[in-house]
């Protein structure tokens, strides 16, 4: 190991990417308890409009709400690796047919030239890098919108990004398998937007991964108060 790699691990020990406990010598991204309780998404059994199938790594509730909040707050883009090491392994699990095409739901202009970067481009090719895909920007924002977190309502977060996207090359993804990455799916309105898109300039399958999302099927908080 370099000398900086020395230097760095002692200067900045690995964190849990959840609780933020210092990593021990055998634990990778999550220490154990979190990669034991934290809570993990099942297979969706719930659809949206325009996929062909989706999946998450954990529901957003409690530490893991947290960390997706630092991250895209607080400039702790070293998350992005771990995310994408993570969900690159659940999605090897999912079954689904081979991607031709990865790429990822982008922000405005505005607001990545205010927050510095794009938290999900940067998931996407980590997660590119770990399975060995292309990674392809497939999708531009063509307009400013709200948080969807301020909004309320399904039918209301579905009217805040409706045309919201254009497709970047239509040659390039005609006919293609595509697997679209986000960081959070709530309503899942954002990225059916995205997929309807897609498939508009002529795509032909669309599938989505994010790091977390929410329990469609219960109101509890998993999690929120385990430790």
């Amino acid at each position: 190991m370099a000398k900086w790699e020395k230097l760095k691990l002692l200067l900045f020990p690995p964190k849990c990417i959840l609780c933020g406990r210092l990593l021990g010598k055998e634990e990778t991204d999550l220490c154990h308890t979190c990669r034991v309780e934290a809570p993990e998404f099942p297979r969706a059994k719930i659809s949206f409009s325009f996929l062909a199938g989706w999946t998450a790594v954990w529901y957003y509730s409690g530490y893991v709400r947290r960390s997706l909040l630092r991250y895209k707050f607080c400039n702790v883009r070293s998350h992005a690796q771990c995310y994408g090491r993570l969900l690159a392994m659940k999605l090897l699990s999912q079954g689904w047919d081979r991607p031709e095409i990865l790429t990822w739901i982008p922000i405005s202009a505005r607001r990545k030239s205010r927050r510095g970067f794009d938290q999900v481009e940067l998931i996407a090719q980590a997660v590119a890098r770990e399975l060995n895909l292309p990674l392809t920007s497939a999708l531009k924002k063509i307009r400013h919108t709200p948080p969807q977190s301020s909004i309320s309502g399904a039918a209301a977060r579905r009217a805040n990004v409706l045309g919201a996207y254009q497709a970047v090359n239509p040659e390039a993804i005609r006919g293609k398998t595509i697997l679209l990455l986000d960081d959070i799916l709530t309503t899942g309105a954002t990225a059916s937007e995205a997929a309807r898109t897609l498939l508009t300039a002529g795509a032909g399958k669309v599938y989505c991964a994010v790091v977390a999302a929410a329990n469609h099927e219960s109101n509890d908080e998993k999690f929120k108060n385990s430790r």
